[in-house]
């Protein structure tokens, strides 16, 4: 399929940039414009690989996924209520990807939509953090933890969510900011991102696997282990990190890389 490297390469791109509000889909671009890696076994082995970084979340949150198997009186994410809240948040983006999946295609993947999203990603970051230095005192208490998020709320993240159907706004970038506005404390949206992404994305990824399976031959097994491992683990890595960052900065730097990283996929996008 190609050298090993490229999978490496590739899957640290991946696991390092799926769960940050930087748009992985524009690193990707990047990457395999700078690897000459691209074509549709290419685009697939990029889906492929997203499963290791879904496993990551999984791994890093066992607790609270094991716990929607039964109902903890201690927390109310857990059980069916914690299943209805994930349901609830999924439901819009995976409604509207259904039904405009061509035209996303078609329409919004190019150079300039997917710089444009990154843009204006960054713009609503400095927005929604400028709005939250100014609330420094909310009218009310905020959602501070899993186990108080709401129906309401979680819905409403969804709605958010739609954002990432456009590529390079970051599905992550979308979650958090929606929750941010919402009322919800920083580190609790980013975590309730991680969560609610995971549904979403075996979603997508079974649809996309399940339609170019055959692209892959029996010797290119290797080549999608390597890099569904160490999408894994730089996944893990990337969402550890992030975490402990939220506890004491803004999403402002990520702003800032984004506007960044805009002209880069604009004036480097493969032809």
């Amino acid at each position: 399929m190609a050298p090993w490297y490229i999978a490496v390469i590739m899957g640290l791109v991946e696991g390092l940039t799926e769960f940050l509000p930087v748009s992985s889909t524009g690193h990707l671009i990047l990457a395999g414009h700078a690897l000459d890696f691209t074509g549709p076994k290419a685009d697939t082995f990029e889906i492929a690989i997203q499963l290791g970084a879904i496993l990551a979340v999984v791994v890093l949150y066992h607790d609270r996924f094991l716990g929607l198997l039964k109902t903890d009186p201690q927390r109310s994410f857990s059980g069916p209520r914690g299943i209805w809240l994930l349901f609830l948040t999924s439901l819009p983006a995976l409604g509207l990807g259904f039904l405009a999946h061509k035209a996303i295609k078609a329409h919004l993947f190019g150079p300039k939509t997917v710089a444009l999203a990154l843009l204006v990603g960054a713009v609503l970051m400095f927005v929604v953090e400028a709005r939250a230095a100014r609330l420094k005192r909310p009218l009310k208490r905020p959602v501070d933890s899993l186990d108080a998020m709401t129906p309401k709320l979680a819905l409403s993240i969804g709605l958010f969510q739609c954002l990432a159907l456009w590529p390079g706004f970051s599905r992550s970038g979308a979650t958090i900011m929606g929750g941010m506005l919402l009322g919800t404390e920083r580190k609790t949206a980013a975590e309730y991102s991680f969560l609610a992404a995971v549904p979403v994305m075996c979603a997508a990824v079974g649809y996309d696997l399940l339609k170019n399976w055959r692209l892959f031959e029996s010797g290119d097994l290797v080549f999608l282990a390597i890099g569904f491992a160490v999408s894994f683990v730089s996944g893990w890595a990337a969402v550890k990190g992030f975490i402990n960052l939220l506890s004491r900065f803004t999403l402002k730097p990520f702003a800032w890389y984004r506007l960044a990283l805009a002209p880069l996929v604009w004036l480097f996008w493969p032809n």
